[in-house]
């Protein structure tokens, strides 16, 4: 049976992508099948299988792949590395989806720093580091690259130094001196922007405001093996490296590392190549347990996919449930959608006291760092709440859990599906 790949036309901020191809149209592995103009924010789309167009709408291209798939894709057709960046439509694939392009054309005021962030910061996923662990020169070339665009002479990688074969792959590889390498703590959210930029430079920006005011670039890990990719070998964005975890079938292997997963395949097709999924689970999360989101088995792989994670079965809640948001974790709509399927109703909804609203998203105002929590906790309370359901970082959550159980409150964290699954510690208090 031949398989259908989805394209959405936007996996990306910015701009939705044109069709360039008509249904019925024969493709190839690499071909250009949706563009953005060169002046817009947004990026091109490339099929990552040959086939048959055989449909599009408003909102995605359908490809029915063909049987037998070529190794070889169509290559790109620049020779400039920032036009090869665009032109390949990579964005930033750590979850943002930033087109590259458009972060690396701004200059900066001075001799500025570019940073890889390699810190693998949600729970289980782990195919950054191991793709630092097969090839860490790539990576490093992928650094080099975007040093040389934007003019810089330095360059860090910054790793949490729990991920110690990785930096070891690191520090051997490593012959460049304008490139260092700089150790993260082992907590949530060592991998959000400004916590990175913060633990590299000793700068903490505000909750509006850009790298580039700290004169600091930062991509992601794969983001810099992917641009080495579009430079050097002039492939476009069309695989996806990603963990696949959780309620696997015959649970033998909970947690799983996969290459090059053609973007647009079904999550039910990547579970099929984890070994199928078992007979019962809770809902699927693409992204990490913080941050991801529920999708459906027919939805496709996108440019941003970096996990699938089959959750445990939903914990049975009490009645009422008050809800912590935190901008590090889950938001408000994600919590309730987790309450519901817990069988709860929400009592209240609370704020941490770090999060500000900046645009449509919450930002913190010092990520990883919190000031306690004592005062929502209490305001649940007294809003009816007869347990907690949190999405609040490693920090947070400690202070959390020094005040709530003494207030008869139990306390449940948005990642305790996806944990549980693969047999990981909760995320509670801090044990020093």
């Amino acid at each position: 049976m031949k398989r259908i790949f989805r394209f959405p036309l936007k996996q990306n901020i910015g701009a939705k992508a044109a069709p360039t191809v008509v249904e019925g149209d024969k493709i190839v592995r690499g071909q250009l099948i949706a563009s953005v103009g060169e002046s817009e924010l947004g990026a091109n789309l490339f099929s990552s299988v040959s086939g048959s167009v055989t449909g599009i709408d408003e909102n995605e291209i359908r490809v029915q792949a063909d049987e037998v798939q070529p190794a070889e894709y169509r290559k790109l057709s620049g020779s400039d590395p920032l036009e090869l960046i665009r032109e390949a439509g990579i964005v930033g694939l750590g979850g943002a989806g930033f087109p590259a392009y458009y972060k690396l054309k701004a200059p900066f005021k001075t001799d500025g720093i570019v940073i890889v962030n390699a810190a693998e910061c949600e729970p289980i996923l782990g195919h950054n580091i191991a793709a630092i662990e097969k090839n860490p020169q790539k990576l490093i070339r992928g650094l080099q690259i975007v040093m040389d665009i934007v003019h810089s002479s330095k360059g860090v990688v910054a790793i949490k130094e729990v991920h110690s074969q990785a930096v070891e792959k690191l520090r051997e590889t490593l012959d460049d001196d304008r490139i260092r390498i700089a150790l993260l703590p082992d907590m949530y959210p060592m991998g959000e922007e400004r916590a990175v930029i913060r633990e590299v430079t000793g700068t903490l920006l505000g909750v509006d405001t850009l790298p580039l005011d700290a004169d600091a670039i930062v991509v992601n890990t794969e983001t810099a093996c992917r641009i080495e990719e579009a430079v050097d070998s002039k492939k476009p964005l069309i695989e996806k490296d990603m963990t696949v975890a959780g309620k696997l079938r015959g649970n033998t292997d909970l947690i799983r590392i996969f290459e090059n997963v053609p973007i647009g395949m079904s999550v039910r097709d990547v579970f099929d190549m984890a070994g199928g999924l078992a007979d019962e689970y809770g809902e699927i999360i693409m992204g990490g347990p913080f941050t991801g989101k529920r999708v459906q088995l027919d939805d496709p792989v996108i440019k941003t996919t970096g996990g699938l994670i089959a959750a445990e079965c939903f914990m049975k809640g009490p009645e009422k449930l008050g809800l912590l948001v935190c901008a590090c974790g889950a938001g408000r709509e994600r919590l309730e959608e987790i309450a519901k399927s817990m069988g709860s109703e929400a009592a209240g909804v609370e704020y941490c006291k770090q999060a500000h609203r900046v645009k449509n998203s919450l930002k913190c105002e010092n990520p990883g760092k919190c000031p306690g929590q004592v005062q929502k906790v209490m305001a649940l309370k007294k809003a009816g709440a007869q347990a907690l359901l949190i999405s609040n970082c490693t920090d947070c959550t400690n202070t959390v859990m020094s005040c709530a159980p003494k207030l008869g409150l139990p306390v449940y964290h948005c990642t305790d599906g996806a944990l549980r699954a693969v047999n990981h510690k909760l995320i509670r208090k801090i044990h020093t």
